[in-house]
């Protein structure tokens, strides 16, 4: 009997989609099975569109920037894009995959991507906004793989 983990992914920015996806597919690779419940923001992550994927610097203290700069600044307009751009610099320059490139290895390695029926219904999403592949469920659905677990993460 392989190991289980199981992911809650809560976020929906750019610097928190690598991290459900990267576990995810490693996690595949050493025949764990693996499922990703995806809930409130972390929906986003699953749409077709990705490209609305952005990093906020605020409240990021831990985010390198070219020059220290207060908390203040960080509030000034185009400081979301910037710090966006740098990121997206930094995968392609690194040769990161992309988060697309990433939730498509997760769907071929075989991990269940679960899309939060409630939360669909709360914003008023529909089920065709999202890429082909996945499920829906309550957390219900998920918990009785989560139950058994080997691993828990909530990102």
């Amino acid at each position: 009997m392989s190991k289980k983990l199981a992911i809650i992914a809560s976020k929906g920015t750019l610097d928190w989609a690598y991290p459900p996806f990267i576990l995810a597919s490693t996690a595949a690779a050493l025949d764990y099975e693996v499922q990703v419940f995806f809930t409130f923001y972390g929906l986003t992550l699953l749409k077709k569109d990705l490209g609305g994927l952005r990093v906020s610097p605020l409240g990021n203290p831990a985010m390198p920037m070219p020059v220290p700069m207060p908390n203040l600044v960080q509030l000034a307009p185009g400081m979301e894009s910037m710090a966006t751009a740098m990121m997206k610099q930094k995968i392609k320059d690194k040769g990161v995959a992309s988060i697309g490139e990433l939730r498509d290895l997760c769907l071929e390695a075989g991990v269940k991507l679960i899309a939060c029926q409630m939360t669909v219904d709360l914003f008023d999403f529909k089920q065709e906004d999202f890429i082909v592949g996945i499920e829906f469920g309550g957390a219900a659905t998920f918990f009785e793989f989560a139950g058994d677990a080997d691993i828990s993460l909530f990102i």
